[in-house]
């Protein structure tokens, strides 16, 4: 068995990793689902409704729920809005995920989450009906996930999914090292890998050695919020790298920039292939939205095409 090339011999012989460009992937498929939106209104007058609820008056959130409602407005869906006081209770936002549920307009259902301290995320999220469920994070759609069933699946696992198989073809067989284990990525993505027939391995927060890991896989997605945690001598020779990270940091200048997980000057010498932060998995979440509730909308009406 040979072994891992050094950085060095990488950077000679892959000086620069092929960019996968997120955004214009994105920007298509939304085009595609405007398609099916409008042919889905011909066959059944009805237009895919998308109900975003956001608590309180994070400056982030407010900005990413904005872009939500542009992209959702593009593809020719409907848009509808709930803006709630950090003060809302608990009863109050279950009274309206209850009246969003009932709403023959609305096929999709988002709570932005992180929710203000005192709301319980699991509880709001499980109170959204399994078919408007788009974010795919309830427990019937995460159970239907896990057992192999369809289902809506969460928008950022998905996304990378789609980028993988556009730059790969057929996944079975490779090596999937997804670190990271949240309810939001990491574990999903880790069963979206798995149906594929990836062999897959999940290192975490508790696992020992995950550079050791990192450089066994043919396919390295990394969800965990760390920037820059991921170094070049993590990274397989011509491995793909999708990176899910986005932070924004702090430059000399007094500027500003968003960096992801993976230390992408580095990696790029050595990956094959690699998301850029941004414009790499970013804009593919807001894209998977749509095309779920292009989906729900079509399940409610009545499994139609």
């Amino acid at each position: 068995m040979t072994e891992p090339a050094s950085a060095e011999t990488a950077s000679v012989r892959n000086p620069s990793a092929r960019l996968i460009d997120g955004k214009a992937f994105a920007a298509n498929l939304t085009q595609d689902i405007a398609r099916e939106v409008r042919a889905f209104h011909d066959r059944h007058q009805v237009t895919p409704g998308l109900a975003v609820v956001l608590v309180g008056n994070d400056p982030a959130s407010e900005v990413y729920v904005r872009n939500k409602a542009l992209q959702t407005h593009r593809a020719g869906m409907r848009s509808f809005m709930h803006m709630l006081p950090e003060t809302t209770s608990q009863a109050e936002l279950l009274a309206l995920v209850g009246r969003l549920n009932h709403d023959p307009e609305i096929h999709g259902i988002l709570v932005q989450l992180p929710l203000p301290a005192g709301l319980d995320p699991i509880a709001i999220t499980n109170a959204i009906r399994p078919d408007k469920d788009v974010d795919g994070l309830g427990e019937v759609n995460a159970g239907r996930l896990a057992l192999g069933q369809p289902g809506l699946v969460p928008c950022t696992p998905l996304g990378c999914l789609m980028l993988l198989k556009a730059e790969l073809g057929e996944l079975r067989g490779l090596h999937a090292v997804v670190i990271g284990a949240s309810n939001l990525v990491g574990r999903p993505m880790a069963r979206l890998l798995l149906a594929e027939g990836c062999t897959v391995t999940v290192a975490h927060i508790d696992t020992r050695d995950p550079a050791a890991l990192a450089r066994q896989a043919d396919i390295l997605v990394v969800a965990t919020g760390c920037n820059g945690l991921v170094r070049a001598d993590w990274i397989k020779p011509g491995a793909t790298v999708i990176d899910v990270g986005i932070t924004r940091i702090s430059l000399p200048n007094g500027k500003t920039r968003l960096v992801g997980d993976v230390a992408f000057d580095e990696a790029v010498t050595r990956a094959g292939r690699i998301t850029p932060v941004p414009g790499g998995v970013g804009p593919m979440t807001i894209a998977c939205l749509l095309n779920n509730t292009l989906a729900a909308a079509r399940r409610i009406v009545g499994g139609a095409a």
